[in-house]
């Protein structure tokens, strides 16, 4: 069977490597791990270390938080926040630290050399390499211009880019795609950074309009939004990014307001700018189709016979808002009974039906040589709404880079922060933004 890489970056989360880690096991855990112990002072290597577990093919990134005392670890991918570590032991250069989950110990042995930590994971006798690097989301944090918005459970942190100059300038509302992605487009769930977002927003400020993007509730500044995976909706992204338009518009430094979704994001945004009426909307990569034809689609191309049909009797359960309490080991990291409520959330919204509810402006954004959304996939949107505005990139990918033809080159651009935005994306959206918002 082969490896379903594209299909995690659809979903909200990946298989979990701690087996069986449950939210409610965690707090049990968290209530009872008041024999946290050290030896000696841990001020050497007190503050934040981030980084990942080398796990073949899929590394786990990872989240360390020592004090002068003791430490916690969060794992985003699997909505793990500030759990707290059972012992950490400090004997420069060397330093062990270790968890309890489940009745399994989990043990972290390395060394300190400057400003990372590099060494050994172990659980259950099997070892992957971990390294983990001081303060870079302590320098983020300082470096970025961040603002919050007031939500129904807390709060959140999003990232503006505005022009130089004097305002008002135009705002857009960039919405990342699915599973644990940040507001620069990086994902979690796999290696490295591509940083594409990121560059949409510093390129739309370089052309004068303003930009806020945000990491998603349980990713990054926003882990603490992550909540129980069981409780979690489709419809929270949708008030997320709903609340961040009605923000901009709030705000006198910012005149119309528009949204650009990318990949799941397209689907939050179509929703969300019905919703607040936004000024413009612009789909990058955005499904044409419900996501359980898209799943079926790529499963029929990965799983034997007996998984695909499983499947699809599961996905016509789900669709009728119906839980499948019996899974398949196979297909637990697609439809584990905790993952369902969200799934049975998302597939009630169709791209298709969603866009033609639009009353403000729409520009359709496709690569040609994306892997993971084709391109007919944009002329479904366009079809549905014959007077959007339709833009195919040649060359471009998922991730908004120039991508060689082979799959293996094209993922490649997945985690190299160093290319360019396509060649024509940037014209095309600008030349959009001028005609409706600017």
């Amino acid at each position: 069977m082969k490896r379903l890489g594209v299909i995690l970056c659809l979903l909200t989360s990946v298989i979990l490597l701690f087996v069986g880690c449950s939210k409610k096991k965690e707090t049990e855990d968290l209530e009872s791990s008041t024999n946290q112990k050290n030896t000696g002072s841990l001020e050497k290597i007190e503050g934040v270390w981030d980084g990942s577990i080398h796990i073949p093919n899929q590394p786990l990134p990872i989240i360390v938080t020592f004090n002068k005392n003791d430490g916690t670890i969060s794992i985003p991918i699997q909505g793990i926040s500030d759990y707290p570590l059972t012992s950490v032991n400090l004997n420069n250069p060397n330093v062990s630290f270790d968890m309890d989950i489940q009745g399994q110990r989990i043990t972290f042995d390395g060394k300190v050399d400057s400003e990372k930590i590099t060494g050994t994971f172990t659980q259950q006798g099997q070892s992957f390499p971990f390294e983990l690097t001081k303060g870079s989301e302590e320098e983020v944090k300082e470096d970025a211009n961040f603002v919050q918005v007031k939500l129904k459970d807390g709060t959140m942190l999003g990232q503006l880019e505005i022009p130089q100059g004097e305002g008002p300038f135009p705002l857009i509302v960039i919405i990342a795609g699915s599973g644990p992605t940040d507001g620069d487009g990086n994902s979690l769930a796999l290696p490295g950074k591509n940083n594409s977002l990121k560059m949409l927003a510093e390129n739309l400020a370089a052309e004068g309009v303003a930009s806020i993007r945000y990491d998603k509730r349980g990713v990054g500044k926003n882990s603490s939004l992550g909540g129980k995976e069981e409780e979690l909706r489709f419809d929270q992204y949708i008030d997320d990014a709903a609340a961040w338009v009605q923000f901009a518009k709030d705000d006198e430094r910012f005149s119309k307001v528009g949204i650009i979704g990318h990949s799941e994001g397209s689907l939050i945004g179509m929703v969300a700018a019905k919703k607040t009426e936004s000024d413009a909307f612009i789909s990058i990569a955005g499904a044409g189709r419900p996501i359980d034809q898209i799943l079926m689609e790529q499963l029929e191309t990965q799983l034997p016979a007996n998984l695909i049909e499983e499947s699809r009797i599961i996905l016509d359960k789900l669709k009728q808002g119906e839980q499948v309490p019996t899974v398949s080991q196979e297909l637990q990291s697609l439809f584990r009974p905790s993952v369902q409520p969200y799934m049975i959330s998302w597939l009630k919204y169709d791209p298709a039906e969603q866009l033609q509810k639009l009353n403000s402006p729409v520009l359709l954004v496709n690569g040609s040589l994306d892997i993971q959304v084709p391109i007919t996939d944009a002329q479904l949107l366009h079809n549905a709404k014959k007077e959007s505005e339709l833009l195919i990139i040649e060359k471009m990918n998922h991730v908004l880079k120039e991508a060689p033809e082979d799959r293996e080159g094209n993922i490649a651009t997945y985690s190299n922060p160093d290319l360019p935005l396509a060649e024509g994306l940037m014209d095309g959206i600008v030349d959009f933004l001028k005609k409706n918002i600017q």
